[in-house]
């Protein structure tokens, strides 16, 4: 998959912007604050109909402005597509592909995948469980229909079911027969998650540590284990006896979502031992991971977005990763940003197609 061409209309801090991106890798540069991060944002919202950054839609429209609109290009598997998102203050988002208007948002998901490397992604580390499990589900949904509607729907179980806890604060007189409704529909959903969460961590594992090996040529050893209460035998039995906890609690202490994906190097857990370099190895080799993950069931290229990926990586670390993304084999198209210009330009020199694009203040150079 390739991105042929990309128009922004208040987008953030685009007042207007039109470009078309090459093959082979494009290096957007440009000091800190110019919009090189909320061009990448952009690419990010016409594959996932969201923003990355921003979870308030009319936050993304340019200050004082009445809209936002974005139009791109796409060639998959040979054939042009139009991909356009567009969303006016105080209404409804509309995303349509090739001049048709989606019902669903959920139905685009997968259609354009891609794949997203911020520096902040070291949260998939250093935060809790629900920041691990939100971005594994992302993969997983990016390719299984069923697993993102199973999702979608046990989520908004869940909240009603702890809404109504909520409602009946602590009472333990409340409507249980009304509460067995909400758990007949919920554990068969948790089953379908875990299930598919189990079966998608053996099959990324070898993508992972294949991953980290190219990143880092080293007698480290990476680990991602899989932690669900759910897929236990005897899980119906502990969900009912958590019933009086979830009264006193107010909310479902027992499900899917609750569980965690496990980080290790060298068998330690990376959270705690790992130095900033290798906590950065870890995050690229599990994004990059997830690139040939999705590449390989869909059939051709995702998008691949890295947003100031050089920095906390010595100079060794950063080689290798130019010379893995120079692979134009493996890779068709990507979009790096760095707002050291000399430092791209002297990592990427002698390299092949490698185009540079500056950014000042929300306008290409």
């Amino acid at each position: 998959m390739k991105l042929l061409s990309l128009k922004l209309t208040h987008f953030k801090n685009y007042l207007a912007l039109s470009v078309e991106f090459s093959a082979g890798i494009n290096c957007i540069v440009g000091k800190n604050g110019m919009g090189k991060t909320n061009l990448l944002d952009a690419l990010h919202y016409i594959s996932m109909t969201r923003s990355a950054l921003n979870t308030v839609d009319q936050q993304n429209i340019t200050h004082e402005q009445p809209f936002f609109a974005i139009n791109s290009k796409l060639e998959i598997i040979d054939k042009e597509h139009a991909v356009n998102c567009y969303l006016e203050q105080g209404k409804k988002k509309i995303v349509k592909v090739d001049g048709k208007e989606l019902e669903k948002l959920s139905d685009h998901i997968g259609m354009v995948p891609s794949v997203l490397i911020t520096p902040d992604d070291t949260e998939i580390i250093k935060e809790g469980s629900e920041v691990r499990r939100k971005f594994f589900d992302s993969v997983i949904s990016q390719h299984d229909r069923s697993y993102l509607e199973d999702l979608m729907a046990m989520q908004r179980l869940l909240k009603q079911r702890n809404s109504f806890l909520k409602q009946n604060a602590g009472r333990r007189s409340l409507n249980k027969q009304l509460l067995a409704v909400y758990d007949e529909s919920l554990l068969p959903l948790f089953k379908s998650v875990a299930v598919k969460r189990a079966e998608f961590i053996k099959q990324f594992i070898p993508y992972f540590q294949k991953n980290y090996e190219l990143i880092f040529d080293g007698a480290e050893s990476p680990i991602i284990s899989y932690r669900s209460n759910v897929v236990k035998d005897d899980f119906e039995h502990l969900f009912k006896e958590a019933l009086e906890k979830d009264i006193i609690l107010e909310r479902t202490t027992m499900g899917a979502q609750k569980d965690d994906y496990v980080f290790k190097l060298n068998d330690r857990p990376i959270k705690k031992f790992g130095s900033q370099g290798q906590q950065k190895s870890f995050i690229l080799a599990l994004k990059l991971a997830e690139y040939d993950y999705l590449k390989s069931l869909k059939g051709f290229n995702p998008l691949l977005l890295l947003d100031d990926i050089f920095d906390k990586l010595d100079d060794q670390r950063i080689e290798s990763l130019v010379n893995l993304l120079t692979d134009k084999e493996r890779f068709s198209q990507i979009f790096i940003t760095d707002a050291r210009i000399e430092r791209s330009k002297a990592f990427f020199e002698g390299k092949e197609q490698v185009s540079f694009f500056e950014i000042e203040n929300g306008e290409l150079i």
